[in-house]
């Protein structure tokens, strides 16, 4: 085995194909979409780079074949949010080969240590968390766009390397035929009659203002419950929202509002898995026709996928989510080949988060890890905090955070 790191395009195909080549009899596995895994790295493209770096590999074996991939990256403000400089591994692909699996996770480290880093998450992603992050350990079904998958064996190279549970992320299947309990379309209902209330769909020719009220929510929101907490602002939100345009459905996205103030928001996608199975990870121009007419004329896609919710601190007991899924439910109507939503991942830090999908009697299908691994192996672990102004989850929630302990 040699390890060779992506300096040129013949080594970045290799990087590329190396996950074809592990999931080459995996039917539940949809390849991504080469350009969206190339603008990762890309310098030009990922604002990343400018508060940070990356690097990737390759590993091959004796005939020059690759079986494995990782990619290391520094952001500096993920880094310094921790005790220890903490650095992130990710796109990790490997044959079921401890000693491969080793050769990989040493280069990153290796690299991160000279970085000045302390530690390394993995597999995360050097960028968003709402894409390919975490690595799946449950749940081996066809996966949304976006969405990590993995081998199973995959937690077993992970954690024989010394990698420990950081936190644990769970996705959610709503299926949109299910009756939600009554309980929840009577808040709905009563929080429909107060006027200070409100629920809007997003329309792109009022994206400036949506696009500063979600940065609001955001920035006011996620620090209550995520350390590592890094602000956004508007012309980031922009540059997504601009990316994902082609394909956004405007009702499928609402935001919530207290005397006109911004208090929630619910971003949905379309699942494009769904459409480019076949295309192998290539978007050139007849993919690319084919893509628009799927998206625009067929009804193949039945399933979307919830990017992120996120409702002010303030407002968690107000009622508001009740009323914004009754909007989506009125918007689902006029989709009806839609069937399922596959809910945002949730961490067991965000325990109240966990109790709201329970109340929509969503079913638990996925499960994640996201892993840390210490540099300094006599210092002491320690997981990913909850933070004590969080509910603990109750019923179903309460078991699952009893089996993380």
């Amino acid at each position: 085995m040699h390890l060779v790191e992506v300096l040129d395009k013949k080594e970045e195909i290799n990087f590329l194909e190396t996950a074809r080549v592990i999931y080459k009899y995996d039917d539940n596995w949809v390849c991504p979409l080469n350009d969206d895994i190339r603008g990762i790295f890309d310098r030009r493209r990922n604002e990343k780079f400018l508060n940070g770096d990356a690097r990737r590999w390759v590993l091959k074996d004796d005939n020059d074949r690759p079986i494995g991939r990782i990619a290391a990256f520094v952001d500096n403000a993920y880094a310094a949010s921790y005790d220890q400089p903490t650095g992130g591994i990710g796109f990790f692909e490997c044959i079921e080969d401890q000693e491969a699996a080793q050769i990989l996770f040493d280069t990153a480290r290796q690299w991160l240590a000279q970085k000045g880093m302390e530690a390394m998450d993995g597999p995360i992603n050097f960028g968003a968390n709402d894409a390919y992050w975490g690595l799946l350990v449950d749940g081996f079904t066809p996966h949304a766009f976006r969405t990590p998958y993995h081998r199973h064996y995959y937690r077993r190279l992970f954690e024989g390397y010394g990698f420990k549970s950081y936190y644990h992320q769970y996705a959610f299947h709503l299926d949109i035929n299910n009756h939600f309990p009554q309980r929840f379309w009577k808040i709905a209902e009563w929080i429909s009659k107060k006027p200070e209330y409100e629920v809007k769909y997003f329309r792109f020719k009022d994206q400036d203002r949506f696009i500063n009220d979600f940065v609001e929510i955001y920035n006011s929101t996620w620090p209550s419950f995520k350390e590592d907490f890094v602000p956004i602002d508007a012309e980031m939100v922009r540059k997504l929202l601009q990316d994902v345009r082609p394909v956004l459905v405007e009702e499928f996205n609402l935001f919530g509002y207290h005397k006109g103030r911004p208090i929630a928001f619910y971003v949905n996608l379309p699942d494009l898995n769904q459409i480019i199975r076949d295309f192998k990870g290539r978007l050139h121009a007849f993919n690319l026709m084919r893509f628009f007419y799927r998206v625009k004329f067929t009804k193949r896609i039945n399933r979307l996928r919830s990017v992120i919710y996120g409702i002010a601190p303030k407002y968690r007991r107000s009622g508001i989510d009740a009323a914004i899924f009754w909007h989506l439910r009125e918007a689902l109507k006029k989709h009806p080949h839609y069937q399922q939503i596959e809910l945002t991942w949730v961490g067991d830090f965000n325990p109240g988060m966990l109790n709201m999908w329970h109340r929509f009697n969503a079913s638990r299908a996925k499960e994640y890890i996201t892993y840390r691994y210490l540099f300094d192996r006599t210092r002491p672990f320690e997981r990913y905090p909850i933070p004590k102004n969080n509910s603990r989850p109750r019923g179903k929630g309460e078991r699952i955070n009893r089996r993380l302990q």
